[in-house]
């Protein structure tokens, strides 16, 4: 649900950076599509007897499976309802970034003698989490606005791309670095397993960094600038702080997911107070 409303937030946020208003049915898809991917995935990676997993969160999602369910159903409802209100080529791109999505687990792949989804490629797991989020909460708000008669700008939609995606793989990595015994035990190669630990920390404060410098180099307003250099500061306190301080807290690490919702809401706030 968290996850779902990040998509929501980073999907609305781009009609910020657009300069547009916003589109309620494609922010609702980004949300309800987002929930069915995830809970896809979830169910997908569901082992043989989850209940005798040794990790606490596997046991617990699928001793309360009920609850995927339900939240999936109306969810389907909802996308069914939204998808009505857009253009057939959009809804056609969104299937394609489903097929992409699904991609992430659904063994389609051939590695080492067998097919595996992305995220047993190694290294891919992380690029591919940015990719899908960026088409669908970037591309897919700026295709529907194209069907609409809106003239994108290549740069600044360039910029936002790179950003974002960038952005992505910061709130994905302390995932990853949480996850690395996990990850190992089913045979996951992600970025903080190849190159450890200590390098992958290193890695979120210098994409933080590049990322910053970004925001101040790329063609946007100041007021957006400013929301989004915002988050980027309490991001790095709560990296250095929090997250990375209490490692074996896990659920530290879902304060990222919300990251995605609160630089939606600095930004809104920038734009109310300076513009």
């Amino acid at each position: 649900m968290l996850i779902a409303a990040a998509a929501m937030a980073q999907c609305a946020l781009t009609y910020f950076f657009f300069e547009t208003r916003f589109d309620w049915s494609i922010i609702a898809i980004e949300g309800a599509a987002t929930l069915l991917l995830y809970n896809f995935s979830l169910w997908l990676s569901k082992p043989k007897d989850p209940f005798k997993s040794s990790y606490l969160r596997t046991r617990w999602v699928f001793k309360h499976e009920w609850i995927l369910w339900v939240n999936s159903g109306v969810a389907f409802v909802v996308l069914i309802l939204a998808i009505q209100q857009i253009h057939l080529l959009s809804l056609l791109f969104l299937g394609a970034i489903g097929l992409v999505s699904v991609a992430y687990s659904f063994p389609v792949f051939p590695y080492q003698g067998k097919r595996v989804g992305l995220r047993q490629l190694p290294g891919a797991k992380i690029f591919h989490i940015a990719l899908v989020w960026v088409l669908s909460s970037v591309c897919l708000p700026a295709f529907e606005l194209y069907l609409n008669g809106w003239q994108p700008e290549v740069i600044k939609f360039t910029n936002l791309f790179c950003l974002k995606f960038i952005f992505i793989i910061i709130c994905t990595l302390p995932f990853d670095i949480r996850d690395i015994k996990q990850d190992s035990y089913y045979h996951l190669k992600t970025i903080p397993n190849m190159i450890g630990a200590i390098k992958a920390i290193r890695l979120c404060y210098t994409l933080l960094f590049v990322h910053s410098a970004a925001i101040l180099l790329a063609p946007f307003p100041w007021v957006l600038k400013i929301g989004v250099l915002t988050t980027n500061i309490g991001v790095a306190l709560l990296l250095r702080t929090v997250v990375f301080r209490n490692a074996d807290r896990y659920h530290y690490a879902y304060l990222f997911d919300f990251a995605l919702v609160v630089q939606f809401l600095t930004v809104a706030v920038s734009i109310f107070l300076f513009s």
